[in-house]
């Protein structure tokens, strides 16, 4: 299937490892250019160079710290700059500390609203008159499926992440019919996230090896099994594409069947 995406520009935020960078390779497998972006320069060098074995468009890499404003305002600039048009903006942010509610102080509450709503927030805003050019304008936002059923220790992901699902369903409907905008909920999958929850619920005891907590990762899976990657890479990629041109103001879980709700 052509998802007619080939030739357009993708800015995928926190995409040099994890969810993010399997949505910017299964953009870059459809023919998009691609601009990622991450903290870490050693790490996106890395994520540049697998992406430009992967697909005809090009990669532009910009280190970026996603709670700070001006940087956010200069990726989008450097995107532009580079490629002179922006279609499809995916968002998505590294996790916050787990733990329990006694466990988070004022100042965690406050970093995670940053990392996982503001920086949604921000990068829309600059990204907003670019999208509204382009005859393919679209919106993803990874959220979790913690905005649906909460998670046992992780209480930052399940209060603030709620909050991105509201400005999702807001921005369907002020952004419409020039943008359309959805999120996926992604389970658990394969990626270094769930390996630093698994190491953490070990050092607090509450599992007795990595191996017994990632298993019970997949408890309750009627699939069996978490998620790979590419599987919500290539659910992103779809969202974005002419594919799915009704679709907009969804919140699509991607996590095997797990949720009840």
């Amino acid at each position: 299937m052509d998802l007619g995406v080939s030739g357009d520009v993708a800015l995928v935020t926190a995409s040099s490892s994890g969810l993010g960078h399997a949505s910017a390779e299964s953009l870059a497998a459809e023919g998009a250019h691609v601009v990622i972006c991450g903290r870490d320069e050693e790490r996106l060098d890395e994520a540049a160079e697998e992406l430009d074995a992967v697909g005809d468009g090009e990669v532009l890499a910009v280190p970026t710290d996603l709670t700070d404003r001006d940087d956010i305002a200069a990726l989008v600039e450097a995107t532009v700059e580079e490629f002179g048009q922006l279609d499809h903006l995916v968002t998505s942010a590294g996790g916050p500390p787990s733990g329990s509610f006694d466990d988070m102080s004022s100042e965690d509450w406050y970093g995670a609203y940053d990392l996982l709503v503001m920086s949604a927030v921000w990068t829309v805003k600059e990204a907003e008159p670019h999208l509204k050019e382009s005859d393919a304008g679209t919106i993803t936002c990874i959220t979790s499926t913690s905005v649906r059923e909460v998670i046992d220790d992780l209480i930052l992901s399940n209060s603030v992440r709620r909050g991105v699902i509201g400005l999702v369903k807001s921005l369907s409907r002020e952004f419409a019919p020039d943008v359309r905008v959805n999120a996926v909920l992604p389970g658990a999958h394969e990626t270094s996230r769930v390996e630093e929850l698994v190491e953490d619920a070990v050092e607090r005891g509450d599992v007795d090896s990595y191996e017994e907590g990632l298993e019970g990762w997949s408890n309750g899976i009627p699939m069996g099994r978490i998620g790979k990657p590419e599987e919500l890479g290539d659910t992103v990629a779809f969202l974005a594409s002419d594919r799915a041109s009704f679709v907009n103001g969804v919140a699509l879980p991607v996590d095997g069947g797990k949720m009840r709700s």
